[in-house]
């Protein structure tokens, strides 16, 4: 008796599937390598009944089968998110930093956990851009611009730095809910441990919707708790809750930006919108201290 082909397909492991889907129910059925792809073949009696079978064991499992996860959209302007980032950060530690400047721009513009939550909410992003010592600036510039980066790669150079700088003042201000008054604080890390959750947010989205392992699906997270501990915790002087906070805000509104439409984030207008704003904020936030 002829045999016929049934199915054809490129995936192995899909021909044998189906050839023991059609032997479960008694249909004997061979699969057979051709012209690159494989073909499931069945006695010419049985054909319509083997196609009933496949139609229904296709569409039975259509939500298990795991798909090919798609490539990474990457945007630009990352590169000039980065150097706004340190154009901007130097020139307000210098000025901060040069006297008679140096005393008003640091008291008026640290995160002083009293003054923040007593409504003098620009508190929470002017002290980003302040430090103590060269060591705290070069490390904040450092790691702030290859996470920057990054960020920038995925969400554009303008959303990805809103997105870190909106990280870095939600992130002052819930950690001034949960100090002290009396508790103050400067420095980028904040953000930059922001700009951290919105990776993690970001490279957890594709596996949410997957049938992956758990422990696939949350390996980011895992790995961004495990780069918080090596970085995100130090000497006395570190202040680890500002950077947890950070984390925990990063990956709020990276999870939020992350689902953004990919036509809006691949537009000029809204790269150069966003990053408008975020240097607004930034700049009306030293206004309202100084004045």
């Amino acid at each position: 008796m002829s045999r016929v082909v049934v199915h054809q397909t490129d995936s192995r492991r899909q021909c044998s599937d189906l050839r023991l889907a059609l032997a479960a129910v008694g249909i004997a059925g061979e699969g057979v390598m051709r012209d690159g792809s494989w073909s499931l073949l069945v006695d010419e009696s049985n054909q319509s009944a083997a196609i009933d079978e496949i139609e229904g064991y296709l569409r039975d499992n259509a939500e298990s089968v795991v798909t090919t996860t798609r490539p990474l959209r990457l945007y630009g302007g990352a590169l000039a998110g980065v150097f706004a980032y340190a154009v901007i950060v130097n020139a307000i530690t210098v000025t901060a930093w040069t006297p008679p400047l140096d005393q008003a721009w640091n008291e008026f513009g640290r995160m002083k956990a009293g003054d923040v939550m007593s409504g003098q909410w620009w508190r929470a992003f002017t002290a980003l851009s302040l430090h103590v010592d060269l060591q705290h600036w070069l490390s904040n510039l450092a790691f702030g611009g290859v996470f920057g980066f990054l960020v920038g790669r995925v969400l554009g150079g303008g959303v990805g730095w809103l997105a870190i700088l909106l990280a870095g003042g939600i992130g002052n201000y819930l950690n001034a809910m949960m100090r002290d008054a009396d508790h103050g604080s400067i420095g980028a890390s904040t953000a930059v441990f922001g700009a951290l959750g919105v990776m993690v947010a970001h490279a957890m989205a594709p596996r949410t919707r997957s049938t992956q392992s758990a422990m696939k699906r949350y390996s980011p997270l895992v790995g961004g708790v495990l780069m918080f501990a090596m970085l995100g915790i130090g000497d006395e002087r570190t202040d680890v809750g500002a950077h947890a906070s950070g984390l925990f805000a990063g990956f709020v509104i990276g999870w939020i930006a992350c689902r953004m439409p990919e036509q809006w984030l691949a537009r000029g207008d809204v790269q150069w919108g966003a990053g408008t704003i975020a240097v607004g904020i930034l700049a009306l936030s030293w206004i309202v201290a100084l004045s």
